[in-house]
């Protein structure tokens, strides 16, 4: 078990290992306040970067103890009245807080065994193991402990996000059903509201069924990009506020149609199975949503046929507005998100880049393209980073420390062993 003081000989220990290592020392002449700081003032950017990597897996460990104590602690009290209201004194957070922290450690000493041992390996934090807990919540026991298996060794390096969105993927691939009919439900709760904020600002929110409001707001940033210029003086945001509100109030002519891909496997499409299919930027849908997208004719999305056993495209629809290249169609719909690791920016809004610019000898060939939103797209060309892809689709990327990190196109869909129906 790990107490307090513990973690603190922890963190000692890894500053003593990182200043035997530096190869730099910072005699920049700053204050860095107390030994700790002083310490952490001769170590290199690299070193920094260790520290930093090794604290926070010190800190997940010492979640994974208050877990555990928090989880016995409520099973030794008399009832849950008072349970809360002890850890939220103890703590010093609210007793709102302090019920969801219980509520937490619960499902994690209970349903999610795998979840937890990534807390005490120091893989993940309480926040991150938070989007498992709550993403499973739904769940029956069972089929917890399937997502849970399903998770292990697949969470490390991933941040909060990439997380949720990896569970929820396997919540929709574990129950399908559960899944379906949770998002028949969720559509009934769709309004409107208006929230008055000072100075003279209000906020608009609009609680919609996901296809709606992804094409709503690629509508809007499509044109919104267009309005850019050297002579418009409005940030990207501003101009995205601008036209929404002009779209509102019909002050805004029509537009050209925007365009949104939906993998659906072919095997789903005939009605041979139930799986999910993935709305770019969005993540699962159920299949009967899938389905009726692909075969409505009024739809802005556009529906990509995978095989369900290679995971592999079969055939993208060719209704739409404007056909692109068939080498930036093939981009798209196999990224499907900006490949920059935790990015998911969906690729009808990002850039197609050459990995090795075409200035320095680069093709414009499926190896040498991938896709990135304008941030990254941007940071690829700032100095010390480096952006490599290998003959597998594998992105490579570098930083200015020489940490090295990879990026691979999500599979479509979870394989299967079901045969093609055709």
């Amino acid at each position: 078990m790990i107490d307090g003081g513990s973690v603190e000989v922890q963190l000692s220990t890894i500053l003593d290992m990182e200043s035997r290592e530096t190869v730099r020392v910072d005699h920049s002449g700053v204050n860095h306040g107390g030994p700790t700081g002083v310490r952490l003032g001769r170590l290199s950017r690299r070193g920094l970067l260790r520290v930093m990597r090794d604290a926070e897996a010190a800190r997940s460990r010492a979640d994974a103890v208050q877990v555990r104590a928090m989880a016995r602690f409520a099973a030794l009290s008399e009832g849950p009245r008072g349970v809360a209201a002890e850890i939220a004194l103890t703590l010093a957070t609210t007793e709102h807080r302090a019920q969801r922290m219980v509520a937490m450690a619960q499902a994690l000493t209970t349903r999610l065994p795998e979840t937890l041992a990534a807390m005490e390996t120091g893989v993940i934090d309480a926040y991150k193991a938070s989007k498992i807990v709550d993403a499973t919540n739904p769940l029956s026991d069972e089929h917890a402990a399937a997502v849970d298996a399903a998770m292990a060794g697949r969470v490390d390096g991933r941040n909060p996000s990439s997380i949720r969105r990896a569970v929820v993927r396997q919540v929709a691939h574990v129950d399908p059903g559960g899944h379906a009919e949770r998002a028949r439900r969720r559509r009934l709760d769709r309004r409107v509201q208006l929230v008055h904020q000072d100075d003279a600002m209000s906020t608009l929110i609009a609680d919609l069924p996901t296809e709606t409001a992804t094409a709503i707001y690629t509508r809007v940033d499509r044109i919104a990009t267009t309005l850019r210029g050297h002579t418009e003086t409005r940030t990207l945001e501003q101009l995205r506020a601008d036209v929404f509100a002009e779209l509102c109030l019909g002050h805004r002519q029509s537009e050209p149609r925007t365009e949104i891909f939906v993998h659906v496997a072919a095997t789903t499409l005939a009605e041979a199975d139930d799986q999910p299919a993935e709305l770019s930027g969005h993540g699962p849908i159920p299949a009967w949503l899938a389905r009726h997208l692909a075969t409505n004719p009024s739809s802005v999305l556009r529906k990509v046929v995978t095989d369900p056993v290679t995971r592999t495209v079969r055939d993208v629809g060719r209704t739409r507005y404007r056909p692109p290249t068939a080498l930036a169609e093939l981009i798209k719909v196999r990224d499907r998100e900006c490949r920059m690791p935790g990015c998911h920016r969906p690729t009808h809004l990002s850039d197609i880049d050459h990995t090795t610019d075409w200035a320095h000898g680069g093709t414009t060939a499926a190896d040498n393209l991938t896709s990135l939103c304008r941030r990254h797209h941007q940071l690829k060309n700032t100095p010390g980073w480096h952006l490599h892809q290998d003959t597998t689709g594998t992105l490579h990327i570098t930083t200015p420390t020489r940490q090295h990190h990879t990026s691979q196109p999500q599979p479509l869909h979870p394989p299967t062993n079901l045969p093609a129906p055709f």
